[in-house]
């Protein structure tokens, strides 16, 4: 396996980063995980520009600009022959003195990691996964604005761990007015009385990629949808429920705390136009798109 560092591909076993680093000492950094399908990676400008903002919004000189983080990507799935993958791209503020201040560190740490993208297992799609309502809190927005896609992640790992403990496979957190925010890796959807529902961006969530475009051909297919203020008693009256991502698309829950769900034909639905959508994105940049995604 091969890792992109800084400015060069490296073997895995030479993919170091000091513990001086400033993303290892306090999660000062940010990243982006993407999912390559068939040599070509979905929605790529969308996931740089995200980067791009969520760096922005900490202060933080992005080391490479967007051709060559574009590069830099299809690069190394070139070194790691893959074609299906996992990608993610890390940026932290640098080796540095300890301390907080970020100008005790003058360059940035730049990584991309990318693996064989594995399937996720046949029967999470056709029966669903399980999750629970957590005990833990969204950090409020007012805290760290929800639209920066950080390394400090203990947050969701408080709410994992939860779900952990009761061998649940997600947990969906409360923000602090206790309304529905989002899952420690996922978005939220809920069907209610036909309604496509899910949190609005003012909940505290992070505004997702994958939320987006299940939003896009929901309302493209005229279904009804609804982003707003959602509480658990909604949720738990919702007749489908569904969670979206990056590398899981679209997948159903079958049951939230001592709440059973069908696996609902909406959200079967929206994973099938999802699926449909990345076959065309595929298609469009193999047919009309840069030459970035081919390798000799």
């Amino acid at each position: 396996m091969y890792v992109y560092l800084n400015d060069r591909i490296v073997q895995r076993r030479e993919a170091v980063v000091s513990v001086f680093d400033h993303g290892f000492l306090y999660g000062d950094g940010v990243y982006e995980t993407m999912r390559a399908y068939d040599d070509v990676v979905f929605m790529l400008d969308e996931h740089i520009n995200r980067l791009q903002s969520s760096a922005s919004m900490i202060g933080l000189a992005l080391p490479m600009d967007t051709g060559r983080m574009k590069a830099a990507i299809y690069d190394i799935l070139g070194a790691n022959s893959l074609k299906n993958a996992y990608v993610r791209l890390t940026v932290s503020r640098g080796y540095g003195p300890i301390g907080l201040d970020p100008s005790l560190c003058q360059v940035p740490t730049f990584v991309i990691l990318a693996e064989e993208m594995k399937d996720y297992p046949r029967s999470f799609y056709d029966k669903g996964v399980r999750a629970i309502i957590s005990r833990v809190r969204r950090t409020p927005s007012v805290a760290i604005n929800p639209r920066i896609k950080s390394l400090n992640f203990l947050n969701n790992i408080l709410a994992k761990i939860d779900a952990n403990d009761v061998g649940a496979y997600e947990a969906i957190m409360l923000n602090m007015a206790g309304h529905i925010a989002e899952g420690t890796i996922s978005n939220v959807f809920f069907v209610r009385d036909g309604i496509v529902c899910t949190p609005d961006t003012g909940c505290g969530i992070l505004d997702g990629i994958t939320r987006n475009i299940v939003l896009k051909l929901a309302r493209k297919e005229g279904m009804m949808v609804m982003e707003g203020e959602f509480t658990t008693d909604d949720i738990y009256a919702a007749t489908e429920v569904f969670v979206t991502n990056t590398t899981m698309e679209v997948m159903p829950i079958r049951q939230i705390d001592a709440v059973l769900y069908e696996v609902g034909n909406v959200g079967k639905f929206l994973r099938g136009l999802y699926r449909e959508d990345v076959r065309a994105y595929v298609k469009n940049i193999k047919d009309h798109g840069p030459s970035i995604w081919e390798h000799e």
